[in-house]
Order: structure tokens, then sequence, then C-alpha cells
């Protein structure tokens, strides 16, 4: 018998003849071209067995559950005889998938999304998801105003029903605003309201939140910010009626038209609080911010809304529901405005769950909790536990959420979930100078020691100028009410002449144990004991000291130029923070005041106070630009008086000026006062005779008072993507600096040293330096790295330049 095949069906819309094909019982199944998918598996796709009656319409289910499996390009179904013959086409298996001329979309998110849709390394190639993919990426180009912008996915086959995939980007320029147009405004000018945009036309360079670029999601939020602004301004009934966004012929350009819709302006007439007051009617009444008349404001209903919110939040009442409905008076345009609360079920909490911390121990984590497990839930608590965590310094990021309890309608779960960040460093340093050369340093510091929250530094350093090396340790919780305990001891040696500084050596050894008292959740008070010897030498007397040596009698010896003392002193610090995190803060501020005085009885009686601030502001939502100003103040000196001589402020506990912590773009210590030394071979003017003879030179003295202070532009870091925002910083900055010497009052210098390049009033307050830069700070696996590159701008003779510094482990 000649083999007669009947073509029953073809493709997924099958063929007329399907139709009319006449039942036939199957008694075998044979499947033609498989060579991916295995027997087995097709028989099972199929809605057919041997032994069924198979017509037209069984030939058609066939075919659409083969297709519906994602495993064949092209399905047909034939007869021969009694036995049904279903050829088909696999399609080919993905080979590889990559990507070509992506710019504004990361591959990473690419292939995400393709992953999402099916299409991955050996999975089948399916051409119509392909098609969608096109079409939904050019979509988003479209989003963004790249109107000129393709994708195309080119499959290249390869032995074995295989295919390598590619997408080729063509992504082409956005699209410029040119003009936006408002039709409809009679209150407020154009100019008023494109103020209010960050889409704008011709942007200038310095706007750095304005864009001039077409983006259909910004243009969204420009005109929620729109509506915004007139509802703050009384317009309860304003609207955008539509908005036109017209394409020049080279796709190049765009021309936006916004069809306004004002309405009258509303004063309130009238405001009610009703609902589930949970006993605080007074209070929430307390929160209207609206006299009778006023004009109606949306941000104050918002706030009125949010306060109410914020209180029903610390009661426990976790998910209310506050809404403020206007009752509408249009022949006087005035509103009533009925707030209703609905306050729901009062939440406790059932545990509290940490995620994230597999170094610190739990324990570090939950005694910075003040939300109580058992207790209900209290937002404010649960958002200081999270900046507390923040503040701690371990952790890139930490999230907290809660979890509804299964089957319960009142007990949540409280989930911390933390980023760590590597908390310990190995310090080690290199910095490049016009007068200091290279220099270098290294040191191990763990913040986190053994997961303990606790701090355990050694540090070491040796360079041109210093040798020192410390240890010391911290334990943030030393007992259960807070109080912390840390200790140090340090050898330090340190060259002055080698840091630019006027020459001498001081060899030094000493400790300290200080005690930590937390006052708030922001103030804490620490208290100190402290010991140091100082054994100076090859001390070359100049001006500013020579009152100083004289004041310590035996312990100077001035034949061989040495001193020795012995300082015991006690420190009260006073530190306030309100950062929103340790690592990269972008808003709230760090304040320090510290105080330093020797007791009676120690050799160099003094004392030395220093106040440190920094305040950042975020300018934009994201806090992606922020705003920070540091500044610091500075005074020290003598007390009392030793063998009726008045004590004075040692020289080697001088303030300095210079370097990549205090003033970037100057050699470190370099700004500031010279030494003036009593020099007869180099009299001038006046000098000779009986008068004195002085000569001033480049080596920095510094002096017992300071003023610093900095304006830093943090911006986002170029090329690089959000993900790297928590440890990529980068900022422009201003800085400026003065040092003085408050006791430098020998007017007989004023008159024998005119026209010395170096010298200058060291008591003027006012001498400023003040340099220009750019910096950026890199949390690396190594610690933090820093990089600054400035220049000075106000600069004196005798300062050193230090253009480009370069530092692993430690940040300012």
């Amino acid at each position: 018998m000649s083999l007669k095949r009947i073509l029953l069906t073809a493709l997924l819309l099958g063929s007329s003849a399907v139709h009319g094909a006449e039942n036939f019982v199957v008694e075998d199944i044979r499947i033609e071209g498989l060579q991916r998918v295995a027997l087995g598996a097709a028989l099972l796709e199929m809605p057919v067995r041997v032994g069924d009656d198979v017509g037209s319409k069984d030939v058609s289910d066939i075919i659409k559950s083969l297709y519906r499996s994602g495993n064949y390009e092209d399905v047909k179904v034939l007869r021969d005889g009694n036995v049904l013959v279903v050829r088909v086409t696999e399609r080919p298996t993905i080979a590889s998938v990559s990507f070509s001329g992506n710019k504004a979309i990361e591959e990473e998110q690419l292939q995400q999304n393709l992953n999402s849709s099916g299409v991955q390394v050996g999975e089948a190639l399916d051409r119509t998801a392909l098609s969608t993919i096109e079409k939904g990426l050019e979509d988003f180009y479209y989003s963004v105003g790249k109107y000129n912008a393709s994708v195309q996915a080119v499959v290249t086959p390869l032995p074995r029903n295989r295919a390598d995939l590619k997408f080729v980007f063509s992504e082409g320029v956005s699209a410029k605003i040119q003009q936006i147009n408002f039709i409809g405004n009679t209150v407020y000018s154009d100019s008023d309201l494109l103020s209010r945009f960050n889409l704008n036309v011709n942007v200038p360079w310095w706007n750095f939140m304005a864009d001039d670029k077409y983006q259909k999601q910004v243009l969204a939020g420009d005109l929620e910010a729109l509506k915004s602004y007139y509802l703050d301004q009384g317009y309860l009934k304003f609207k955008v009626d539509s908005s036109q966004v017209a394409i020049s012929p080279d796709k190049k350009g765009v021309y936006i038209t916004l069809f306004l819709d004002e309405g009258e302006q509303y004063k309130v007439e009238d405001v009610e609080v009703r609902g589930e007051l949970i006993g605080k009617r007074e209070e929430f009444e307390g929160m209207n911010p609206f006299e009778k008349g006023d004009v109606y404001s949306g941000g104050a209903v918002t706030g009125m809304e949010e306060s109410i919110k914020r209180v029903l939040g610390e009661a426990g009442y976790a998910y209310p529901n506050v809404r403020t409905i206007p009752e509408f008076d249009d022949e006087n345009n005035t509103v009533s405005l009925v707030v209703n609360v609905e306050a729901g079920n009062r939440i406790y909490v059932r545990d509290i769950r940490f995620v994230g911390n597999n170094i610190t121990k739990d324990e570090v984590l939950r005694r910075e909790m003040r939300q109580m497990e058992g207790s209900w839930l209290n937002s404010r608590n649960l958002e200081t536990g999270k900046t507390r965590l923040n503040r701690l310094g371990f952790f890139e990021t930490v999230d907290v959420q809660t979890v509804r309890v299964p089957g319960t309608a009142d007990q949540v779960d409280v989930v911390y979930s933390v980023k760590e960040a590597n908390s310990g460093s190995v310090n080690f340093g290199v910095g490049y100078g016009t007068e200091s050369g290279i220099s270098f340093q290294l040191g191990l510091q763990q913040d986190n020691f053994l997961g303990t929250g606790n701090r355990v530094g050694i540090n070491a350093m040796t360079n041109d100028y210093q040798q020192n090396i410390s240890l010391e340790y911290r334990d943030p919780y030393w007992n259960l009410d807070g109080v912390s305990l840390g200790g140090k001891i340090f050898y330090n040696k340190f060259e002055a002449s080698e840091a630019g500084i006027v020459d001498y050596t001081n060899e030094s050894y000493g400790g300290s144990l200080t005690w930590g008292f937390p006052f708030d959740e922001l103030n804490f008070f620490e208290v100190g004991l402290g010991y140091t010897h100082n054994s100076l030498s090859n001390l070359d007397p100049y001006v500013q000291i020579e009152k100083f040596l004289q004041s310590q009698g035996d312990n100077y010896d001035p034949l061989n130029n040495t001193l020795d003392t012995d300082d015991f002193d006690v420190s009260l610090t006073w530190t306030r923070n309100n950062l929103n995190r340790g690592i990269f803060p972008t808003s709230g501020n760090h304040q320090r005041l510290t105080g330093k005085m020797t007791v009676p009885g120690s050799d160099a009686q003094y004392f030395k106070v220093q106040y440190d601030a920094r305040q950042y502001f975020p300018l934009n939502q994201k806090q992606t630009f922020a705003l920070l100003l540091r500044g610091r103040l500075g005074y020290g000196n003598g007390y009392g008086k030793t063998d009726g001589n008045d004590n004075l402020f040692p020289f080697y506990e001088n303030f300095y000026a210079g370097g990549f912590t205090t003033l970037r773009g100057f050699g470190s210590n370099s700004a500031g006062p010279k030494a003036v030394y009593n020099d007869p071979t180099g009299c001038s003017g006046n000098g000779g005779g009986n008068n004195p003879c002085y000569s001033a030179t480049d080596e920095s003295a510094g002096g017992n008072a300071t003023m610093l202070g900095s304006i830093e532009l943090i911006v986002p870091t170029p090329f690089a993507g959000d993900e790297f925002r928590n440890q990529l910083r980068t900022s422009v900055f201003f800085d400026i600096a003065s040092v003085w010497d408050t006791e430098f009052t020998d007017v007989a210098i004023d008159e024998n040293l005119p026209g010395s390049k170096y010298y200058y009033d060291y008591s003027d307050p006012f001498a400023f330096r003040a340099s220009v830069g750019a910096a950026m700070q890199w949390m690396s696996p190594m610690g933090p790295l820093v990089f600054s590159l400035a220049t000075p701008i106000e600069i004196y003779e005798g300062d050193d330049k230090e253009v480009f510094t370069f530092t692993i482990g430690r940040t300012f």
C-alpha cells in the first residue's frame, strides 16, 4: 500500500483542509524532527493518545499544545494510514547572549530582564519574545528622549541547532528641549512655572539640578510638582488638561505644550477631625495649621496628616489611614476640611531579627535597639534603631521592615537587614609634596573586632619625620548602662624639621584611660585621664619659645638644648551626632568639643580647647547631591604661675594648618606663623647697636589658636552607578584656614624685620590661606582610599604646596 499522507493542518491557525478531514482511530503516533526534546516529553505535551478517535478539533488542540510548550518553531500534523505523524521544527537553543552599543542601560540590568522573559543560555529561542523585547527596549529609549534609538536582535545559527544571540544597540543622542509652552496660566507667569521644573530650556553649565534633555518620567514628575505648587497656593481644582510633546523632523528636538486649568483660589472655612482618635482629639486638633480665612495649602494638609500618623505610629497603630476630605463652597470660594482618622489595630512586636550580620554579633546590633520585643510597635523607636545602626559605621546599608505574623491581626516581626562594610583597615598612605617628597604610613585597625563592636588598633608610622607606634582599645558598652571604656598607650618620635616645622626632636610616650557616658540619643560625654612624658632635644631656641623654655627652670638644659616634661592631664569631650549614617553621611550634623588641661604640678601647666563641626545639607530628594560645611576653632594657653613667671602654652602642642585633614593643597603643617630667630648677622633696618636683630625663616612654628573652614559640594561619582553610592564619594571643595599666635606681641621684631618675605604679624587671626580642588573617597576592601587634587588660591611666602595627595586608610 502506497504511503498516503494527508496534510491535516499547518501552523497555529490551521487550514481549511483540517476542518473537512475524516475522523480516524490512532493506532500509533510518530514524531519526526526531534533533536533536543525527548520523545517522551513531546508525547506528554500532546493531548492525544494511541486509541483515541481524532478529528479536526483534536488536530488543532495538538498544534496549540505543542506551540504552547515553547520548544517548536513549526508544527505539522499528517496522517499515514491510521498512524498520526507529527512533524516538528525545534527552536534553536541559545548558546550565548551578548550586547553591543548599550550605554544608557547596564548589561546586568539587561541580563536580568532577559532572564525574566525566559531568554537565557540553554533555553529555546523564541523569536516572538525577541520582537517584544526589541520593542520594549526601544520604547524605553523613546521615554528618555532618544528617538533615533534602535535595538536589533541578531541571531547567528550554530551547529547542532544552536544559536548565538546578540543585541545590537544604536542609542543615538537625547533630544533636547527646544521650548516649553504653558497655555491657560493667568495667575503665574511662564518663568515662574518653569522655575519649578527639572526639565528646562538652555540650561547653564552651573545648574546641575536642571536638565534640557527630554525624559518622559521627569516630565511626569515636573507636572506633579506643578500641581503641588498650585495646591500650596490654594488652587484646589487646578489640573493639567493635556500635554503635547512634538518631535522635530530630525528627532533631535522636543517641543512641549501644557494646557492648564488653574481654577479659583480657595480659603479655609473650617477644619474638623473625626474618626478613631484614641483619646487624642485635643492633640490632633492642635496640629491644625489653618486659621479661618487662611489660603488653603496642600503641603500644610499633608504635614498635618503626617503628624497625626506619626503620633499614631508612636502609640502602636502602625497602619493608620488618615484622609482629608474637602467640602467646597464654590460660591464663596471656601473649603471645609474633614480629617478622617482610621487608627486600625494596635500592633505589638513579637520578635526583632537581624539579617546580613555575618561578622557582627547579634548582641552588638540588639543593644542599639530602642524598640522592645513584646511591647507595642513604636515607629520612632524603629527609626532610632536604624539610625543608631547606621552610626556604628559597620554597615554600608541598613533597612528595616515589619512583617505581619501569620494568623494574627495585631502582631509583627521587625526585621533589620544590614550589609556589612569593611570595618577593619590596613592603613597605608602615600603622599607627595613639593617640599616633603614621598611619605608612607602603615597600620592595622579593626573597629568591629571579632564582631563584638569593640575597637582594637595597632598603628605604626614611619616616614621622614615621624616614628610612631600605638595600641588602643575601646569597648562602647563596658557596662549595661552604655558606659564606654577606652585605653591607649603610645610611643612617638617626631623630627619636626623634617615635617617643615622649626627644628626639634620630641621622643614621647604615655597612655590614657577614657570613660564615655551617653546623655541621650544624640549627646555623649567622655572623661579622660592621661600621662605624657616629653623628651625634647636638638632645640634651636627661637623668639616665640624663649619665654616658655625659661619658665621651665631646671627641666630645660640650655647647654645641650634639651627639655624634659612630665604632664598629667584631665580631658572632657562632648559629642553630638545626628548624622543619618556613619559611612558617607548626606544629612545631619556632627559636633565635638574637646577640652584638655594638665593638672597642677605638671611640668607644663596649660589648657587646650578645640571645637569641630560638620553639617550636611541634602540638595535633592535622592541625596545624591549634598553640601558639607566643616569648621574648627582651637585655642590653648598656659595658666597659673611658676616661680613668679606666667606659665605659657608649650610649643609642641601648637596648632598647624596644611595637609589633607586641614587645608588641602598645602604641605603638611606648612601654613601659618614662621620661626623668628635672634640673629646679629642678619640685622636689617634699625638693627644693630643696642637694638636686637632678628631673622625670619620659612620654618613653620604654628600657633596657639586656629580657625578652619570648608565648603564641599558632594556630587555623584562620574561613570559610577547607584550601586556604588555607598562605596564612592566625589566632591569639589573650598578650604580656608588661619593659625596665629596670640602671644606674639614683640614690637621690636616689627621694627627690625621690615621687608622680610617670611614675616608678617603672626598675631593676626585674619591671615587666611585658602585652596580649591576636588576629592574622591573609596571604601575599598583595603580600607578607605582618599584622593585629593587641590591648588592654593591664597598663599603666603614660605608655605609649601602639595597639589596631589593619595592616602589609604583615612577619611576626612
